[in-house]
């Protein structure tokens, strides 16, 4: 099979290219520049960035299934996209949102109800928080082993980029997956307060959180949806949810994060 990787080099779809590549794969990936790409050298590299729909049509021909990211939080010009997608490859999967089911509006809702009424075989993943963004405490940390946040007892089912992407190469390569909305999630839910615990430990370092009022952290939520205030307070009461998805599709655990701590200790130090 050919594959079409859209968010080649993002968290997620950079350890799809490298599954596809390792399966044996035909994978051509959608990159801003291919000099810096930094992709397995068996990949084809389409130049390209979203979200202009021209061209797509020529880009996606001869390829039998697309891996969709939509790294946007307006759905301008997403319909157009998928529309170009569809007239060419059969299977899609799309990197959703689990906020997906419980919010409408959200441009993650507006792709989906895209792809469903485009594509025949379509699958969905909705995860939850990515373990990934916790990078965002980075900078405090290599400072002065604290980070100043807010509603530390908020309780995340963070999920390692990696387990996204597993799932996702299996829905693209194997049967049983189309008309799914595979709900991704972390094994368990952990307070933010332990997730910087967990951090600390994978450093060496006692690392210390300190709480903040929200009005106190406003203006460094650059990129981030205003939403995501009101989310990280709903979890202090209602935790995120958890889900055996990755144990069901892998036949193994998601992984926890503390491993994800472990083998990304040096982006903190």
């Amino acid at each position: 099979m050919r594959h079409f990787v859209i968010g080649a080099t993002g968290k997620v779809g950079r350890h799809v290219v490298s599954a596809l590549v390792e399966r044996g794969e035909s994978v051509r990936a959608l990159v801003r520049d291919p000099d810096t790409a930094g992709l397995p050298p068996q990949v084809e590299l389409v130049p390209g960035e979203l979200p202009h729909a021209a061209g797509f049509a020529n880009r996606v021909s001869g390829s039998d299934s697309v891996f969709l990211v939509w790294p946007f939080l307006t759905r301008r010009g997403a319909e157009e996209l998928v529309q170009a997608i569809s007239g060419h490859a059969s299977r899609v999967v799309y990197l959703s949102a689990e906020a997906a089911s419980r919010r409408p509006e959200s441009s993650w809702a507006a792709v989906e109800h895209a792809v469903e009424h485009s594509f025949d075989e379509w699958t969905f993943l909705r995860p939850t928080g990515f373990a990934a963004n916790t990078l965002m405490w980075a900078d405090q940390i290599r400072r002065d082993n604290a980070v100043r946040w807010v509603y530390g007892e908020a309780a995340r089912s963070l999920i390692d980029q990696r387990d996204i992407a597993d799932i996702a190469v299996r829905a693209l390569t194997e049967p049983g997956h189309a008309g799914q909305r595979h709900v991704l999630t972390g094994p368990e839910a952990i307070t933010q307060i332990e997730q910087v615990r967990a951090i600390g430990t994978a450093l060496g370092r006692e690392l210390r959180w300190e709480e903040i009022q929200p009005d106190q952290l406003r203006d460094e939520l650059t990129g981030i949806p205003s939403s995501a205030l009101e989310t990280w307070a709903s979890f202090v009461h209602d935790p995120e949810i958890v889900t055996q998805t990755v144990r069901e599709i892998t036949d193994r655990p998601a992984r926890p994060f503390a491993q994800w701590a472990h083998d990304h200790a040096d982006k903190f130090r």
